[in-house]
């Protein structure tokens, strides 16, 4: 009599070489685009746009990744993952080169535009390579760990960026930036997957492909998260100068936010795999809504750093653990699908919050727009109440699935 084996091939430790490896790709990656992403705001604002203008920047990139969305997900459920993720961070680093030679905001929208197309397809593509090394009985740590390494370059790049500009300029850093991107997308060359790329599907462009319907219910609630997130580093910068505090100084709220989103992402993670989705969110997103009155009130760089740690708390939690539930939803083989959708949720808030936010500072000023651009968390603390069966239903079929795939009951 045959006793029970192992069916699953995927490693039992998150620690595995593939793993490890876009992890680094994604430091390197995420690095670069926070360098450009936290200085690009001050950068339009210097050329005399008004805080309409510069939210209609941002939302130009929101509206290119939405786009391309279209071809993301069919592309990663039937291409090699490694050639797009490459093409996309050459495509990348041509964009931010692209600002260091713009002289007008005009010339900035169009490789912003550029900028959003190529990471229509990056996010997505290295959270799908990541999600396919990944144990499932640690998975919602997993993707915790993965979101990590994007908190350590959103803990370095805006410091850098905000610092080099004051040292060499902004077109330099861009320069700084683009030779950074170039340097990942090397890296992506010396990349070995844990299994060779095998073709299962033709490429196809369906809504399918594209969404996975199993994952709307969740991905409402990641657009919620970023039409929040996203006015942090849409109007930060330009806020906190006119309270009286520096590019150099406020540079530290985004570090002070992601190191302790350092600390707590692993702790979070965990807690999200042994007490749930509900019970973790919740906290976060009325840690979401501190913040933000924080710093609509805030007049000195202490008050914006404790707004920094609450907010590391809130939004640090949301996304990775409503991330981990899109990808629990569905099979492995419609992962690049559900990946898809989450980053399309979250880019669909990336796109209306920094135009619903310039238009309340362009009427009501600044400390009401911190205001209102809370109230979307509030929404997400009751739209998750309301839903709170169907996750927990979701995550008990997800560990029963887990077990009956890892050993195969007594056989002959």
């Amino acid at each position: 009599m045959k006793r029970s084996k192992r069916i699953n091939s995927k490693p039992e430790s998150i620690w595995n070489y593939s793993f490890i490896s876009v992890c680094v790709i994604t430091t390197l990656m995420n690095l670069s685009k926070q360098m450009s992403n936290s200085i690009l705001s001050k950068y339009v604002d210097s050329f005399g746009a008004s805080a309409a203008v510069v939210g209609l920047v941002s939302s130009v990139f929101a509206l290119a990744a939405l786009l391309f969305k279209v071809f993301s997900g069919p592309a990663l459920d039937s291409f090699d993952k490694k050639k797009i993720i490459f093409a996309a961070m050459m495509v990348l680093a041509v964009a931010f080169g692209g600002y260091a030679i713009a002289n007008n905001v005009s010339t900035i929208v169009v490789f912003r535009f550029l900028q959003g197309a190529a990471q229509a397809f990056t996010a997505t593509c290295l959270l799908t390579m990541a999600a396919d090394t990944l144990p499932r009985e640690k998975f919602g740590a997993g993707v915790g760990v993965f979101a990590l390494f994007e908190t350590i370059a959103s803990a370095i790049g805006p410091t850098v960026g905000l610092k080099l500009i004051g040292v060499i300029g902004y077109k330099n850093t861009f320069g700084v930036s683009s030779v950074c991107m170039f340097l990942s997308a090397f890296l992506v060359l010396l990349y070995k997957p844990a299994a060779p790329f095998v073709r299962r599907k033709k490429f196809h462009i369906s809504w399918r492909n594209i969404i996975a319907p199993e994952t709307l219910v969740f991905a409402v609630l990641l657009m919620t998260f970023n039409t929040v997130s996203c006015v942090v580093n849409t109007y930060l910068a330009i806020y906190s100068g006119m309270q009286g505090v520096s590019s150099n100084q406020i540079g530290y709220y985004f570090t002070l936010n992601a190191v302790v989103l350092l600390l707590s992402r692993p702790l979070v993670g965990k807690l999200t795999d042994k007490l749930g989705v509900v019970k973790v969110v919740i906290p976060a997103l009325c840690c979401c809504l501190a913040a933000y009155w924080i710093i609509s009130i805030a007049t000195s760089i202490w008050m914006f750093l404790l707004a920094a740690i609450i907010s590391a708390f809130g939004l640090g939690a949301c996304q990775p653990a409503m991330q981990a539930l899109c990808m629990k939803c569905v099979s492995s083989d419609k992962r690049g699908a559900a990946s898809s959708t989450s980053y399309i949720a979250q880019d669909l808030g990336n796109l209306v919050g920094p135009m619903i936010a310039g238009i309340v500072v362009k009427y009501l000023g600044y400390q009401h727009m911190w205001r209102i651009m809370s109230l979307p968390a509030l929404f997400g603390i009751v739209y998750i109440l309301f839903i709170r069966k169907r996750i927990k239903m979701i995550e008990q079929k997800f560990v029963q699935s887990s077990t009956e795939n890892v050993v195969v009951a007594h056989g002959a």
